[in-house]
């Protein structure tokens, strides 16, 4: 039976992160991912300030700041004829003043590579988690894997973390279940390739008309679009056929039919169920869940990546010093859901307004930019109040900074 000291299940943000961090504080971590690479479609490509700052703090920043990247400044929406900046980052405190759009598997690339630097750290890709391993009180001791050879093992761990994401399978298995929330919104997903010579802003905006509503991003040859469609009425919709989504998609957003050709199928736009919930409880002996696993995020604003993120440096700092000794209880797991929970709530909270505010007029077709909400309106009126907003989506509540034992001078 294989041991280490953590086993972190799930190579996304928080899994890389926690891995990393754990790794420089000398502990012995396993982080099982399932793929046999980062490369997946629509994925959170969005970097906020008070993660760059926490790649500087790590060495990391100058190294990011090669990666393929477009910075944005502002957060704008387009509601009919009349645009709103929602949130203004270019005067808020601190060295970046920006939200980096990143390629995940750039980032998770990154991640991945320094922490292998760490001789604690251990990735195993192509390995599903397939169960946990209880003592007899029911105290995880590890997890059940099987990798894509067919073979299956055993490895064992003071810790299990469980960063798997919202569908999280540990989480199910530890007999954890959030409390949902009721959305309104599921989402298309679709790369919608650019014309050769189109203007590149390299901004991401949103656009409301007519019961529509899709955010866009410009990557470079490709516009990655996010178009909002009610809760549950996917089947529905696609029946009407490509040529009808082609149609409403370019006038929305002001493409032209020889773009949006270049959606070739319904198999080209992707179906996010979004689900939004939290856990009462993130942890039992022996086992914690972070990021998704611990609370499912609304897409609204992009910020599940970085919540993410907080979470891992958060949990290697409360938690390193009871892993070196060889004895993590649960008071200690709760300190990590206490320092969590405070940012998260308000998250969620942030993000549940929004969509009464916004999402659901929108779709609607009572969101109209003649009578705009009262907090659209404040927004255009007060200026100051956008770098606030833009203070709240780019670096949070609660930020953390990285522990001392991981931080390193910037590399280059």
């Amino acid at each position: 039976m294989e041991r280490t000291t953590c086993c972190v299940v799930g190579g996304g943000p928080a899994g890389l992160m926690l891995g990393l961090l754990l790794a420089r504080a000398g502990i012995q971590v396993t982080v099982l991912e399932k793929h046999g690479d980062f490369l997946r479609d629509f994925r959170g490509d969005t970097v906020h300030p008070s993660t760059l700052r926490l790649l500087d703090e790590l060495g990391l920043g100058e190294r990011f700041a090669r990666l393929p990247s477009r910075k944005l400044r502002e957060m704008r929406m387009r509601i009919d004829d009349t645009t709103v900046v929602a949130g203004d980052l270019r005067h808020i405190p601190g060295r970046h003043k920006y939200i980096a759009m990143v390629p995940q598997w750039d980032f998770l690339d990154l991640l991945a590579g320094e922490a292998a630097t760490e001789p604690s750290f251990t990735l195993r890709m192509r390995t599903t988690v397939t169960g946990l391993l209880t003592d007899a009180s029911g105290k995880v001791t590890g997890v059940r894997y099987r990798s894509d050879d067919g073979t299956s093992g055993e490895l064992t761990a003071d810790l299990t973390v469980a960063c798997d994401g919202r569908h999280s399978l540990v989480r199910a298995a530890a007999g954890l279940t959030p409390v949902a929330y009721d959305v309104p919104i599921d989402v298309w997903q679709v790369g919608v390739p650019a014309p050769p010579d189109a203007s590149k802003s390299g901004r991401v905006f949103l656009s409301v008309r007519d019961g529509q509503i899709a955010a866009t991003m410009d990557r470079g040859d490709y516009y990655q679009t996010s178009y909002l469609i009610k809760k549950g009425s996917d089947a529905e919709l696609r029946a009407h056929g490509i040529d009808w989504f082609r149609g409403r998609l370019g006038a929305l957003l002001g493409w032209d039919r020889a773009t949006t050709a270049g959606i070739r199928s319904w198999d080209d736009v992707k179906l996010l169920e979004v689900t939004m919930g939290r856990l009462p409880r993130w942890y039992t002996a022996g086992l914690l869940c972070i990021g998704d696993a611990a609370h499912t995020m609304s897409p609204v604003g992009g910020v599940g990546v970085n919540l993410a993120v907080q979470d891992a440096v958060a949990a290697a700092r409360i938690l390193a010093g009871p892993l070196r000794r060889g004895r993590v209880d649960l008071r200690d797991l709760a300190r990590v859901q206490k320092r969590r929970l405070f940012p998260t709530v308000v998250t969620q909270k942030q993000q549940l307004a929004e969509h009464e505010m916004l999402l659901r007029p929108a779709l609607a077709g009572t969101l109209r930019g003649d009578r705009l909400p009262v907090p659209l309106r404040m927004l255009r009126r007060v200026p100051p109040l956008r770098t606030v907003a833009g203070y709240l989506g780019g670096v949070g509540v609660r930020p953390e900074h990285a522990p001392e034992f991981a931080r390193r001078p910037l590399s280059r």
